[in-house]
């Protein structure tokens, strides 16, 4: 304190000194209208402003040293922990079902009736929709009872053969006869069962197409819109550069944004194809549904992870400053000078990145202490004033 009083005492002793001298001598200096002697004064002049200027410099030294108060750049720090680091690909996709069809008839008649609502759940096998078999029932049931006479015809010729009574050539044909009208009883029960639309498999009738009373056939209007809700998946294309680091059983975080919701699911297919037009291949992600709050063609944003170090350094991306060469480096605490932070420029080795964060390969520890905002406008040995945390 007494080093500074007097660095102040002969600052302003000097600069008063050499104000009240200079005053006089250089007005003399003027009247005497010689260059010579006009040189040389204004020599003096700066040689004594010379002087004030390292006096001065000295004083901000020295008043920097103490005053609390200065104002250095204000920065945020972040402390570097050892954590798990995790890249994730980010695409889009659209969900899809295997069991998402329309139900066409198989028969030509009329639709004499609809057993099933929109909205309405299903069970495999369940009869939806009946058309008017155009007397192919009868048809069948006098077929049926020419089965059964053929078939008792056969029975009793076989006996009779057995005790070798008749022909070969009667039990061959009561044999054929038998076996004609077996095929004509069934072909008819196949026809006869066309008449009725059953249900593929379990599902929900999304939408009946065509009303009871109206014409079908094959090949016509369908009749109804059948949807498994409950085996969906995400298709997606993902670049082909991600083909080495997308395997079959990765784990995929999906959003639907249109219904606000969020799910857990892993790649069950990578396709072997790389579509020659936008350079991707497919995946399939198997989701749950258990609430069918998920439809078809539904969009899908996926997260797919691709990359993951269990013991790895992550910072900030804003942290790293890189410089003409390529080098990137970050601003790293060193201890205290006296009440005043500084910092220590630190080149740093860095990896993958996502979301925000940045994997360093060296030149950091754990629990070092990092510029995170406003490393931008610093320089090496900088001394800094950190924000505190609100």
């Amino acid at each position: 304190m007494k080093k500074t009083l007097y660095i102040i005492i002969a600052a302003t002793t000097i600069m008063a000194c050499s104000n009240n001298k200079n005053s006089g001598s250089v007005q003399e200096a003027i009247d005497s209208g010689d260059l010579k002697t006009m040189t040389e004064k204004r020599e003096q002049i700066l040689a004594s402003y010379d002087s004030i200027g390292k006096l001065l410099s000295q004083l901000e030294l020295a008043i920097a040293e103490k005053d609390t108060t200065s104002r250095y750049p204000l920065v945020t720090v972040f402390e570097v922990k050892d954590t798990v680091f995790s890249r994730f690909v980010a695409i889009q996709g659209n969900v899809e079902t295997s069991e998402n069809i329309l139900i066409y008839p198989e028969f030509q008649g009329v639709l004499t009736n609809v057993y099933v609502k929109q909205g309405q759940q299903v069970s495999r096998g369940q009869v939806l929709a009946k058309i008017d078999d155009g007397g192919l029932s009868s048809q069948l049931a006098q077929l049926q009872t020419q089965y059964e006479l053929a078939k008792t015809t056969y029975e009793r010729q076989q006996r009779l053969w057995d005790q070798q009574i008749g022909s070969e050539i009667q039990l061959l044909q009561a044999k054929t006869n038998m076996e004609a009208s077996e095929s004509a009883v069934n072909q008819l029960q196949s026809q006869l069962g066309k008449t009725s639309i059953r249900a593929p498999f379990s599902g929900v009738i999304d939408e009946i197409i065509t009303e009871q009373g109206s014409v079908v056939g094959p090949g016509g209007m369908a009749l109804m819109r059948l949807v498994n809700l409950s085996d969906m998946r995400v298709k997606a294309a993902v670049p082909e550069n991600y083909l080495q680091s997308v395997a079959k059983g990765d784990p995929v975080k999906i959003n639907f944004p249109a219904i606000q919701e969020t799910v857990d699911g892993k790649i069950s297919v990578v396709g072997s194809f790389i579509n020659p037009t936008n350079r991707t291949f497919q995946v399939e992600v198997e989701i749950p549904n258990t609430q069918q709050k998920i439809k078809p063609n539904l969009m899908a944003n996926l997260q797919i992870n691709d990359y993951t170090n269990e013991a790895s350094v992550a910072i900030p991306s804003n942290c790293i400053i890189e410089n003409a060469t390529g080098e990137t480096f970050v601003y790293v605490l060193k201890e205290k000078d006296g009440n005043t932070p500084q910092v220590k420029r630190t080149q740093i080795e860095t990896g993958k990145k996502s979301n925000g964060f940045v994997e360093v390969l060296s030149g950091l520890s754990n629990a070092d202490l990092i510029v995170n905002g406003g490393a931008l406008t610093l320089k090496d040995g900088a001394r800094i004033t950190i924000q505190s945390a609100n």
